[in-house]
């Protein structure tokens, strides 16, 4: 993330989070009852098609719990599938030395800037920052509803499909790593798990989870990453 981060695109609870390991909650329900996104629907074309004429559809998750006076504040991400042969979404782990949210996986992005033209625009500039990810491998399809964070970040995911042939330059005070992560395995409800978890004021706090494992390193997608993940299943699936 940069130097103005999302900083709550994973739902954290008020225990101080190194004191927390969301991977130890119980998981209370997977969602194996819901049927995958068809795979002819992940592809460059029916992608395209799908924003050009998005279908009525609603979000199933819009905000976490409010847990700080701050004052909203615009922030955006980019969702970017990448156009293998089967598609995959680029994620990044955040640096273990970083404030808030060391070491958790995100999106690229972060606040929106007053120079940046548009939200679109502010994703962009954020994926070049974060990793080095240049505008003209993206091909922006278009925004999913905001998500509001716990630390009051309105975030818009701007979802684009990304050609293969790109390099990365990973900044290393904002990124440990990038990786990336098949687009089926994520838009299929049956790895998707809920968690539940009561903190120290008797308050139910609920999110979800995606763990990917990827060789023999467990990628723990998580929280409001999860949860813009949930809502393009949703719309991918409407």
């Amino acid at each position: 993330m940069s130097a103005t981060p999302v900083e709550a695109i994973n739902v954290v609870p008020p225990a101080p989070l190194k004191a927390f390991d969301p991977r130890q909650v119980p998981v209370t329900s997977v969602d194996i009852h819901l049927p995958a996104v068809a795979a002819d629907r992940l592809g460059l074309h029916a992608l395209r098609d799908r924003f050009a004429a998005p279908p009525v559809w609603t979000p199933e998750l819009r905000r976490d719990p409010r847990m700080t006076d701050r004052a909203p504040a615009q922030a955006a991400v980019l969702v970017p599938i990448v156009t293998r042969d089967k598609p995959t979404v680029l994620l990044t782990e955040r640096t273990a030395h970083l404030t808030h949210h060391s070491g958790q996986v995100a999106f690229p992005g972060g606040r929106v800037d007053p120079e940046d033209a548009n939200i679109s625009a502010a994703a962009l500039r954020e994926a070049w920052e974060e990793v080095g990810l240049s505008a003209e491998y993206i091909e922006v399809l278009g925004t999913l509803p905001t998500y509001t964070t716990i630390t009051s970040f309105i975030v818009t995911p701007v979802v684009a499909l990304v050609r293969p042939d790109f390099e990365l330059a990973i900044n290393p005070h904002e990124v440990a790593e990038a990786f990336e992560v098949p687009l089926a395995f994520l838009m299929n409800p049956a790895n998707h798990r809920h968690h539940t978890m009561t903190d120290d004021d008797r308050r139910s706090r609920e999110w979800l989870s995606m763990p990917y494992q990827d060789g023999a390193h467990e990628r723990f997608v998580w929280g409001a990453t999860a949860g813009m993940l949930r809502n393009l299943y949703r719309f991918l699936a409407a």
